[in-house]
């Protein structure tokens, strides 16, 4: 069946439906489905402390089946592994830099003492290839954050530098106003990855040279433009040099243009579902830790905004599309009132796209587990005479794709 007669059947649609596998209820797929989401972080206790170990190091990341690309990850996964503590816990982060480019942690949304905000040449030195650092904070407020890297935020960030960071309430207020038990975080970013390949290519080879002349004596301040303090700087500039920014600027074209939009690390078609059960609430996290705007609809559903930026809102109120801006946390409750199968995307079209093709990018299902077996058959259900043995000319792949098994396609990658 060529490309014509696929659309003719009316299989794909601009909702996005068809992505859905029939066997999606199946244990095993259930199972799989859970590693695409954020991963606990495991502590040891330190007495009062509660002790999480991170580290950074150059990774392959696989978006999508059969792409990838080289990124930096925390602990060897993108996003970094999930940090989740009870709010005025004693928290001790030891951070390893296993790679050869500078990193810090920054924890949004946290009130840390400003030593450990994580801003390089603001609250810290930069933490150095293969050097560590302790980070200490007692977890405050309540609420979904994150942590990422604050060193070289344009690259480093989005090449997968980002985790979330869950401060919970022991006096929960939302659950008592909406009871739930199960949650999920979802993490937005957004990624140009021709850039992150020039750029991070670009950067370890200055590294490289960079650490040998150091290690020589032979660091020369004005080329690398780096320079110990303010003095220092204006000196240099008395003297005649001129900083890179006084020279030139990114033309349009080398300013980062993302093409890869991701949820959890992931793009279509290997996004996650969030599963749910008729009369059952669910919460869901959401951060942009990214720096486009992603504006997230579902279909089928209102849901109630229960807490901004961690902050629990008095007075919930529903919506069923939610702006999600750069750095900003949202969490939602989901009721379980219209079984079904239905899409959480974003409405930008842009951002449902793999490299500019769709759909792709932020296409997610919200799948209801007691939804019967027989509502699963489209033929049912399409309204499309194509479905129907009407007489109408078909080629053999066509009748064998409709009039056989015809449960939702599992995959669909060509509008």
């Amino acid at each position: 069946m060529d490309r014509r007669d696929f659309i003719a059947t009316g299989a794909l649609s601009t909702a996005g439906m068809i992505f859905f596998p029939g066997n999606l209820l199946a244990k095993e797929s259930k199972e799989l489905l859970k590693t695409k989401f954020p991963q606990p972080l495991p502590f040891k206790q330190d007495g009062e402390w509660k002790e999480f170990e991170l580290y950074v190091d150059v990774k392959i990341q696989e978006p999508a089946p059969g792409f990838s690309f080289h990124t930096l990850a925390f602990n060897d996964m993108v996003p970094g592994p999930e940090i989740r503590v009870n709010y005025g816990d004693k928290v001790r982060v030891k951070f390893k830099n296993k790679s050869k480019l500078n990193h810090t942690i920054h924890w949004h949304g946290m009130h840390v003492p400003w030593r450990m905000d994580g801003v390089p040449m603001v609250t810290q030195l930069s933490v150095m290839p293969n050097n560590e650092f302790i980070y200490e904070f007692e977890a405050k407020p309540i609420g979904t954050h994150f942590y990422h890297c604050h060193w070289g935020t344009v690259l480093h960030m989005q090449a997968g530098m980002f985790g979330s960071l869950i401060v919970e309430d022991p006096n929960d207020t939302i659950k008592k106003q909406f009871p739930y038990e199960r949650e999920y975080t979802l993490i937005y970013s957004a990624h140009d990855v021709n850039f992150i390949r020039q750029e991070m290519n670009r950067m370890l080879e200055r590294m490289d040279e960079r650490s040998y002349l150091m290690s020589k004596g032979r660091f020369d301040h004005e080329r690398w433009a780096v320079f110990n303090n303010h003095d220092q700087l204006n000196e240099s500039i008395k003297n005649g040099w001129e900083p890179p920014y006084a020279l030139n600027r990114r033309a349009p074209a080398g300013i980062p243009q993302a093409d890869w939009f991701t949820v959890n690390g992931k793009s279509y078609p290997d996004t996650p579902y969030l599963f749910i059960k008729s009369g059952e609430n669910i919460r869901v996290r959401l951060i942009n830790a990214g720096a486009e705007i992603h504006n997230l609809h579902l279909h089928g559903h209102d849901f109630w905004m229960v807490a901004d930026d961690g902050i629990p809102i008095p007075q919930p109120w529903k919506r069923n599309t939610v702006p999600l801006t750069p750095g900003k946390t949202y969490d939602i409750i989901i009721e379980g009132n219209n079984r079904g199968i239905w899409t959480f995307h974003d409405h930008d079209t842009r951002k449902v796209t793999n490299n500019g093709l769709y759909p792709g990018g932020n296409l997610l299902a919200l799948v209801y587990e007691d939804l019967p077996e027989d509502e699963l058959i489209i033929s049912k259900y399409s309204g499309n005479p194509m479905y129907k043995n009407t007489g109408m000319n078909m080629n053999s792949n066509m009748k064998s794709m409709l009039m056989g098994d015809d449960k939702l396609p599992k995959i669909a990658l060509d509008e």
